[in-house]
């Protein structure tokens, strides 16, 4: 599937087809798109929990209580072939800095010891920038929706259903996972599969605002 096409079929997923599951192969690459995600600084201020069996996804929807307000996500979650949870970390503690820095080092993108210390220096300077403006969590936070934009469009090329769910209860999903004692804070779940017959969003066209009104020249 070409980039346009991906574009313009891929949609929110409102119903899945239990009986399908996604190829491991591509379910692999999927979360390559998710590893490989830019972030500023490249300080890659996330995690990303994968339920990929029964038991997994049922200790997710557990954020989407049986009755109330958010129970429509449940199905999409216990239904889906895999669920991907995008966590944001609550701060960039140097020792969390410095584990991605031996990790650069160790991919050979630093020339030698100066070159290293020269992109600590500067990446610690912009934490601290956030971390003077008391924003680092926001900050980290929007980062991991770029995580996300990857995996939606990854999804999309690769002819794999997905849903965004934003509608469940965080409290309750950092406490099943323990993220509060992991400095982690859960944003968004991004269901994965194939479309059931029931999805009726699968045949409604795509609706986008016209370019005219979109873009302007500078």
């Amino acid at each position: 599937m070409d980039l346009l096409q991906a574009l313009r079929t891929r949609y929110a997923t409102k119903a899945y087809d239990a009986a399908r599951r996604i190829p491991e192969e591509t379910v692999k690459q999927l979360l390559e798109a998710l590893r490989c995600s830019p972030s500023s600084v490249n300080a890659q201020p996330w995690h990303f929990i994968v339920a990929d069996d029964e038991a997994g996804k049922q200790r997710m929807a557990k954020a989407t209580p049986d009755s109330g307000s958010l129970a429509y996500n449940r199905s999409k979650i216990l239904q889906a072939s895999h669920v991907v949870a995008l966590c944001a970390r609550d701060g960039l503690p140097a020792s969390y800095l410095e584990e991605v820095l031996n990790r650069e080092e160790q991919d050979g993108r630093y020339a030698d010891q100066a070159a290293r210390e020269g992109f600590a220096a500067a990446r610690a300077g912009y934490v601290q920038q956030h971390v003077d403006a008391g924003d680092v969590a926001h900050w980290n936070q929007k980062q991991v929706y770029l995580a996300q934009g990857f995996l939606l469009l990854s999804a999309g090329l690769l002819g794999v259903d997905a849903t965004p769910i934003e509608g469940f209860l965080p409290e309750a999903f950092s406490e099943e996972f323990g993220l509060k004692e992991k400095g982690l804070t859960p944003l968004v779940l991004v269901s994965l599969g194939y479309h059931s017959d029931r999805d009726a969003n699968a045949k409604a066209p795509k609706s986008r605002l016209a370019p005219e009104v979109l873009f302007s020249k500078a």
